[in-house]
């Protein structure tokens, strides 16, 4: 009896396994998307203010399809608020106005790059908790982490950080401790709930600093080379990349999604190319073949 639950066991985790890959590469496409938007904006709107409205077209997107079930579980959401807040505090408040800060002084291709550094955090985060790697992941793991490591150092031995990448691998910790933060997530507590309610906290959470900015910095105007990107990366980057995202760690855990998340270097490398004309040279190149090899490698079970 307890072989045949172990291969019932195994059987569900390999059924996951497809769709849990495709979602995180939808998350992870779309979000590369993001980092070009960020960094367009990065002269014409301030930092603050990109993620506050960012986060309030998410809410307006999201609304329609979360909020009955949202109101159904207040009492689960009350009960595990400080959970729900931890994490609207790291995946929305805190990671994606980082993220707009490095956009000002690092190009869309280094923020990519840098943030393509998260899964290796996710992987230490979940063997903290006890969950064995296997070495079929962690070499896939290693493989692209040195793709990712050429790529950001350009071929050479020295890394050249700007400020903005400081303010990138912040927001790759940032991330990273969300990723692993939904592990915890409680039981009963539906995907839409939990987006509605931690981008409404988020929101809230940015709204005294969008005051001070708005009296510092003052507003921006209304183009469309301003809300464009922002409604992309708040109906896109917001309420679709974040539910499927969510929903990928459901399925194969924040190790195995992380895995997949190292092909946003290449995306955004390709995508900051053809929108923002940041050219990727040989080692770019190279890079893109490890960080790739490594994904399937790593993501096969």
């Amino acid at each position: 009896m307890e072989r045949d639950r172990t291969t019932r066991t195994h059987a569900r985790a390999s059924r996951a396994t497809g769709p849990g890959l495709a979602l995180a590469g939808v998350a992870t496409l779309v979000w590369s998307g993001s980092f070009v938007a960020s960094r367009a904006l990065h002269d014409s709107v301030p930092p603050v203010q990109a993620a506050f409205w960012r986060w309030v077209i998410a809410l307006v997107a999201v609304a329609p399809f979360a909020a009955r079930e949202t109101w159904r579980q207040r009492a689960l959401i009350r009960r595990h608020f400080g959970f729900v807040l931890l994490a609207a505090l790291l995946g929305v408040t805190v990671y994606n106005t980082l993220v707009n800060q490095a956009g000002l002084s690092t190009s869309a291709g280094n923020m990519g790059m840098i943030m393509a550094a998260s899964p290796v955090l996710m992987a230490v985060y979940e063997r903290l908790g006890g969950a064995r790697l296997g070495a079929r992941r962690t070499t896939g793991m290693l493989v692209a982490c040195a793709g990712v490591l050429l790529l950001m150092s350009k071929g050479s031995l020295v890394p050249d950080f700007a400020a903005g990448d400081l303010w990138m691998v912040a927001a790759a910790v940032s991330f990273a401790s969300y990723s692993a933060l939904l592990r915890r997530r409680p039981a009963g507590l539906g995907g839409l709930a939990f987006l509605f309610t931690t981008f409404a906290l988020g929101a809230l959470m940015l709204a005294p600093v969008y005051g001070v900015s708005l009296a510092a910095q003052g507003g921006f105007a209304a183009t469309p080379g301003t809300v464009g990107p922002l409604v992309y990366v708040g109906v896109l980057s917001s309420a679709v990349a974040f539910f499927a995202w969510n929903k990928a760690i459901a399925l194969i855990g924040a190790a195995r999604a992380g895995v997949v998340y190292y092909l946003q270097p290449v995306c955004v490398a390709l995508l900051s190319y053809a929108l923002l004309g940041e050219a990727t040279g040989v080692a770019g190149l190279v890079s893109m073949g490890l960080i790739l090899g490594g994904v399937v490698v790593g993501s096969r079970r």
